[in-house]
């Protein structure tokens, strides 16, 4: 059972040894911490049994949502958590009134990308160099606040298990 809860100071730890497992250049605890603390972010993080499995957060600009980042632990990857944590992101950015999200994802994690096309997000352009050593796709996705992409968000959480 994932449990999908806000990312507190106290767990700063575990995601950043998510990060630093993950990422040739993680995040610092001092960003995560700063993150932490700016206003209009939503952080959270995914536990299976009390223990830190993932984690994701977004910044809040007007309307627009911008995911900053979302992570599972590679043993628990196609484990679904990176679709609990969209959906309830993508949740979060539909209370605080947004109507469009945007991000941008390594061009080479196919992975990643097939997961935000279900959430309806499509490529619309490049950020070269945006990795250090790898071009981003930027996605988005606009009308969350319509009946159609709550439909969509839905038919995601009916097909979890």
């Amino acid at each position: 059972m994932v449990e999908i809860v806000p990312l507190t100071v106290d767990r700063v730890e575990e995601v950043l040894a998510i990060e630093e497992g993950v990422y040739p250049t993680p995040w610092t605890k001092q960003t995560f911490l700063d993150e932490l603390e700016a206003p209009r972010r939503v952080y959270l993080v995914a536990l299976v049994e009390g223990e830190a499995v993932g984690y994701g957060g977004m910044m809040l600009v007007t309307e627009e949502a911008h995911i900053t980042t979302v992570v599972t632990r590679p043993e628990r990857r196609r484990a679904r958590v990176a679709t609990r944590l969209m959906l309830e992101l993508v949740s979060r950015a539909i209370q605080e009134g947004t109507r469009s999200l945007t991000l941008e994802v390594r061009s080479s994690n196919q992975a990643a990308q097939a997961l935000y096309r279900r959430f309806g997000m499509a490529p619309v352009g490049v950020r070269k160099q945006y990795y250090v050593s790898e071009d981003a796709l930027i996605m988005w996705v606009h009308g969350l606040d319509t009946p159609q992409y709550r439909a969509r968000l839905a038919r995601i959480a009916a097909d979890l298990p």
